[in-house]
C-alpha cells in the first residue's frame, strides 16, 4: 500500500498513513514508531478515533513500532450502511487485516471500550496464538464472557450477585437508548457532537486535546449506535464459550462510570494467563492519563517478551490475593512499631523496605524478616536524603503499595525548660519526617496512577493535652492534622492516608526520650520504660491494627484503650482532658 506521511502538529510527531482493505472496508492505518520494533496496535473504541490514542501513542513509539486505525464507520475509515457490516465478527477481521499488514509475527493489541470489545472476538479465535502476542483490554468486556457473568450471578441470586447486576445494568443505560430508532443518530448530529467535547471535559474529566474528539464526531456517534444494535441483543441472548489463548492485561479505571470492576471476576474462566491491574481513572483512561496506561502497556509487553516481571505485573498476576508482591516501605523500622509493622507485612506476602538511621538497627531487622526485606538507612529529618531515599527504592524495587511513616521520637518535660533546640529537633523528625516521606513517596504513588496508601504514625497525645508534652504533643498533632488535610488532596489520585494514634506502647522510644529539665536523664528513662513495661501492650499488637487500617481504609485509628477513650473525651468531654492535662506527669508517650 501508498505509505503518505502526516504530522500532529500538537505533537510534532511524524505519522505514516496508509489504506488497508478488509473485505469491502477501506480502513485508514496510521503508523509511528521503528518498524523493526515489537508492534502495538491500538484499537480505538466509541465514539472516538484513532486520535484518542495519541498520548499514549507518543510515549510507546520511543520503544515500539505504534499502529493505530479507524475502525469502521470513524474518522477516515469506510462506513458501511448496513447493521450486518457492524458485526463483532466484521470489526475482528478488520483487526486480523491490519495486523497482517503491520506485522511480520504476533503483534501486541491493546484496546479500549468497543475497541475492546471487537478486539476480544479476535483474541478468542483460535487463530489468535499466531498473530496476536498479547492482549491488554481497557474497559470493554468480551460480550460473551459478560452474559455468562450476568447468568451465573443471577443463576445465585444472592443479595451481592443481584447488587453487581443492576449496578452493571444501571451503568449501561445508554445501551436502552441505542436501540431506540432513529433518535440517537439524530441526537448526534444535532445536539450531543457539537457538544461532546465540552460534555467529556464537564461530566468525565477528559481533556481537550488537538484531534481528540475528532472533527468527524457528530457523524462517528451517530453511525455507531449500530455497533450495538447489530451486537448487544444476539450476544447476550445466546453467548458462545469463548476461551482465550494469548496473555491477557486487562487494566480497570477504578473510576469508569459504564464499566464496572466486577465485569472482570469471572475472567479466570476464560482466560488462563491472566493480569488484572486497576488505575484511579474514569472511563477515558488512555486520554486522560496517558503515562500510566503506556507504563502498564510496556510493561506487559516487555514481560512477554521475556523481561522479568514488574511489581505492578506481580501484584495483577491473576490469583494474587491480600499484600502478596505489594512493596511496603516503614520508616523507624530498626525497632519498636516499625520493625513489628515490617515484620507483619512480610508475614502477609509483602517484600518491605525496612528503614531506620541506625544501619545496624536496619541490617538486623532485615535479616530477622528474611529475604523480602531490604534494609535502608535514611534520617527522616533530612530532606534531600528522604528524597533521594524515595528514589532509589523506586528506582530498586518500583513504586510503594504502602508507606508508614513511623518514624519519631519521644520529648518530655516543661515547656518553659524546652528549648528552641529541643522544638527544632522534635519537629524535625517527629513532624518533617512525616512531611518528608509523604512528599516523596506519596509523589510516587500520585504519579503511578495505581493509587496506594499512607500511613503516618501519630499519637493519642495528639489529642490528649498534657503539661509535661507540650513538644511531643504538638508534633504529633501536626501529624494527625497533615494526615487529614492529605487525605483529602490525595483521594482523587487514589491514594488513602491513615493516621494511627497508639497510646501507651512498649516500645525502645522511653529509652531514648529526651526529659527536658531533668538532671537524671537515665533514671527517668528507666522508671518510663518500666512503667510502659508494665502497661504490657507490645508493638506487635499496633502492627496488626495498622495492617487492619491499610486492609478495610480506616482514617483515623486509635489503638490502644486509652487512646480509643481518649478520643472519644476530646470529643464530648474536652473540658475533662484540660482539667486531667493539669496533672503532674511525664514520660515519652507513643
Amino acid at each position: 500500500m501508498a505509505t503518505e506521511p502526516l504530522r500532529f502538529p500538537h505533537r510534532h510527531l511524524v505519522v505514516r498513513q496508509r489504506t488497508v482493505r478488509s473485505g469491502e472496508v477501506d480502513l485508514a492505518v496510521f503508523e509511528q514508531g521503528d518498524a523493526a520494533a515489537p508492534t502495538v496496535v491500538l484499537v480505538h473504541g466509541y465514539p472516538d478515533t484513532h486520535r484518542m490514542w495519541d498520548g499514549v501513542a507518543e510515549r510507546l513509539a520511543e520503544d515500539f513500532h505504534v499502529v493505530r486505525y479507524d475502525v469502521r464507520g470513524a474518522g477516515a475509515s469506510a462506513a458501511p450502511r448496513r447493521r450486518a457490516d457492524y458485526r463483532t465478527e466484521r470489526l475482528a477481521e478488520d483487526l486480523f487485516a491490519v495486523l497482517d499488514a503491520v506485522a511480520d509475527g504476533p503483534a501486541h493489541v491493546v484496546a479500549h471500550d468497543w475497541g475492546s470489545i471487537q478486539s476480544w472476538e479476535a483474541v478468542t479465535d483460535p487463530t489468535a496464538p499466531a498473530r496476536i502476542a498479547s492482549f491488554t483490554s481497557i474497559s470493554g468486556p468480551c460480550l460473551d464472557h459478560a452474559a455468562h457473568w450476568v447468568r451465573r450471578r443471577l443463576a445465585r441470586p444472592t443479595p451481592a450477585n443481584l447488587r453487581a447486576v443492576l449496578n452493571q445494568l444501571t451503568n449501561s443505560w445508554y445501551i436502552y437508548l441505542f436501540h431506540v430508532p432513529v433518535l440517537p443518530g439524530l441526537a448526534w448530529r444535532t445536539l450531543i457532537g457539537p457538544r461532546w467535547g465540552a460534555l467529556l471535559a464537564k461530566a468525565e474529566g477528559v481533556p481537550r486535546t488537538p484531534g481528540h474528539p475528532a472533527p468527524t464526531i457528530a457523524a462517528d456517534g451517530a453511525r455507531g449506535v449500530r455497533l450495538y444494535r447489530a451486537n448487544m441483543l444476539t450476544r447476550m441472548r445466546r453467548p458462545r464459550p469463548r476461551p482465550a489463548d494469548v496473555p491477557v492485561q486487562v487494566i480497570i479505571p477504578t473510576r469508569d462510570r459504564f464499566v464496572s470492576a466486577a465485569l472482570a471476576e469471572d475472567l479466570e474462566r476464560w482466560v488462563a494467563r491472566l493480569w488484572r491491574r486497576r488505575i484511579v481513572a474514569g472511563h477515558w483512561a488512555p486520554v486522560s492519563h496517558p503515562d500510566a496506561v503506556a507504563r502498564m502497556v510496556a510493561e506487559f509487553v516487555d514481560h512477554v517478551g521475556g523481561q522479568p516481571s514488574t511489581r505492578g505485573l506481580q501484584r495483577a498476576r491473576a490469583g494474587t490475593t491480600g499484600f502478596t508482591g505489594r512493596l511496603v516501605v516503614v520508616t523507624g523500622a530498626g525497632s519498636g512499631i516499625g520493625k513489628a509493622t515490617a515484620q507483619a507485612f512480610a508475614a502477609l506476602g509483602a517484600e518491605v523496605v525496612v528503614a531506620d538511621i541506625d544501619a545496624t538497627a536496619a541490617k538486623r531487622a532485615a535479616a530477622e524478616i528474611g529475604p523480602a526485606a531490604y534494609p535502608h538507612v535514611v534520617d527522616v529529618a533530612d530532606a534531600d536524603a528522604m528524597t533521594r531515599f524515595a528514589e532509589e527504592a523506586a528506582a530498586e524495587h518500583g513504586a510503594p503499595d504502602i508507606v508508614v511513616n513511623n518514624a519519631g521520637i519521644g520529648m518530655a518535660g516543661s515547656f518553659l525548660d524546652t528549648t528552641p533546640e529541643d522544638w527544632r529537633r522534635v519537629l524535625d523528625v517527629n513532624l518533617m519526617g512525616v512531611v518528608h516521606g509523604c512528599r516523596a513517596f506519596g509523589a510516587l504513588m500520585a504519579e503511578s496512577g495505581e493509587g496506594g496508601h499512607i500511613v503516618n504514625i501519630a499519637s493519642a497525645a495528639a489529642y490528649t493535652p498534657s503539661r509535661a508534652l507540650s513538644a511531643y504533643a504538638s508534633s504529633k498533632a501536626a501529624v494527625l492534622m497533615l494526615s487529614d488535610c492529605l487525605r483529602a488532596e490525595l483521594a482523587d489520585r487514589g491514594v488513602a492516608v491513615t493516621a494511627v494514634c497508639p497510646g501507651i506502647v512498649a516500645t525502645d522510644i522511653t529509652n531514648t526520650t529526651t526529659f527536658v529539665g531533668a538532671a537524671d536523664q537515665e533514671g527517668m528513662r528507666r522508671r518510663a520504660t518500666a512503667a510502659y513495661a508494665r502497661r504490657g501492650f507490645g508493638p506487635e499488637k499496633v502492627a496488626a491494627e495498622i495492617v487492619r487500617a491499610v486492609r478495610e481504609g480506616i482514617p483515623v485509628l486509635p489503638v490502644t484503650p486509652e487512646a480509643r477513650a481518649a478520643r472519644l473525651a476530646a470529643r464530648f468531654a474536652p473540658g475533662l482532658l484540660r482539667r486531667l492535662a493539669r496533672v503532674d506527669v511525664s514520660g515519652g508517650r507513643r
